[in-house]
C-alpha cells in the first residue's frame, strides 16, 4: 500500500461498464463508487498498489448500476464503512443488509480520518444523487460526473479547487446520430442526465481557475464521444492545448495523481 503526505487519487476505470475512484491522504483510502465485482475490483486496486484491505471506506454517489453494483458485495466482504445519502440506501441495490451504513446529508460535510469531503446535490436521475469534493486542508479535488445541467448551487460550492474530475460523456451531434434509441438520447441529453462537452467547457470557464492544476475528462461514451473532441473542448475554455487535459477512460482510468504545494 503506498503512503503519502499529499492528496493523491486515481481512477480504476470510468464508463458505462463501472466506474471507481480512490482518493488517499497518508494511510486514509476512500473509494468513490464501485460498478465492478469484488475479483475485478482487486485486479485494478492491484494495478495501483492497493487491496480492499487498505480501504478506509466507500463513498457511493447514486444508485445506478455502473456506480453502486459491486459494493454491497465489497462491504460486507471487507466489513467496510459506507457512506452514502437516504435516497440512495432505500433504492435497495445493495443486495441486502451491510454491516456499517453511515448517512450522508448532502452540503454537510464530515471528515474520514485525514480527508475532509463535501457531498454536492447535483441533478441526475437518480432518487438522491451527490457529487464530492475531497480536501487535505490545503488543497481541494471536485469529482463531478452523472449530472444533467451545471446548476449555480453546484457553482457555489466547486468554485475554487485545484483538480477536477469533470465528466465529458457525450457531443451532442455524435449522440444524435448515434445508436441509442430516442427515449435514451432524450434522457442522456435532458437536465437530469449527462453533461455534454460543451457543458462542461461551459462550467470550466466560470470557474476560478488561478489554482486550477489538473482537469480530468470522464465518463465518456463509448458510442457518443471521441476522446480527442472531448480534450479540446475542454481546452479551449481554459486557453490550454487537449494534451493538458487529462482522460480517465474504462479500462485503465488514469494513473495516479498528486495533488502537493
Amino acid at each position: 500500500m503506498r503512503s503519502s503526505a499529499h492528496l493523491q487519487y486515481t481512477s480504476l476505470g470510468s464508463g458505462s461498464q463501472g466506474n471507481a475512484t480512490l482518493v488517499t491522504l497518508g494511510t486514509t483510502a476512500l473509494l468513490i463508487d464501485n460498478g465492478f465485482s469484488v475479483k475485478e475490483l482487486k485486479r485494478r486496486l492491484a494495478r495501483v498498489g492497493y487491496t480492499p484491505e487498505d480501504l478506509s471506506a466507500v463513498l457511493v454517489t447514486h444508485e445506478h448500476g455502473d456506480h453502486i453494483a459491486g459494493v454491497g458485495a465489497l462491504v460486507r466482504r471487507y466489513g467496510l464503512p459506507l457512506y452514502m445519502t437516504a435516497g440512495t440506501r432505500i433504492s435497495g441495490r445493495l443486495g441486502g443488509e451491510v454491516p456499517d451504513w453511515r448517512l450522508i446529508q448532502p452540503e454537510h460535510s464530515f471528515a474520514i480520518q485525514d480527508i475532509e469531503v463535501w457531498p454536492v446535490t447535483v441533478p441526475h436521475d437518480a432518487r438522491e444523487p451527490v457529487q464530492f469534493i475531497l480536501g487535505d486542508g490545503a488543497h481541494r479535488l471536485g469529482v463531478l460526473t452523472d449530472l444533467g445541467c451545471i446548476t449555480p448551487h453546484i457553482v457555489r460550492h466547486y468554485r475554487r479547487y485545484q483538480a477536477l474530475i469533470l465528466e465529458a460523456n457525450h457531443d451532442p451531434r455524435l449522440l444524435a446520430q448515434g445508436p441509442y434509441p430516442p427515449s435514451l438520447k432524450k434522457r442522456v441529453a435532458g437536465e437530469y442526465g449527462h453533461l455534454s462537452n460543451q457543458q462542461a467547457a461551459d462550467f470550466l470557464a466560470q470557474m476560478d481557475q488561478a489554482q486550477l492544476k489538473d482537469v480530468i475528462a470522464s465518463h465518456l461514451s463509448e458510442k457518443n464521444n471521441d476522446q480527442q473532441l472531448a480534450r479540446a473542448t475542454l481546452a479551449q475554455s481554459l486557453s490550454t492545448t487537449p494534451d493538458w487535459i487529462g482522460l480517465a477512460d474504462q479500462e485503465e482510468g488514469f494513473a495516479w495523481r498528486n495533488l502537493s504545494g
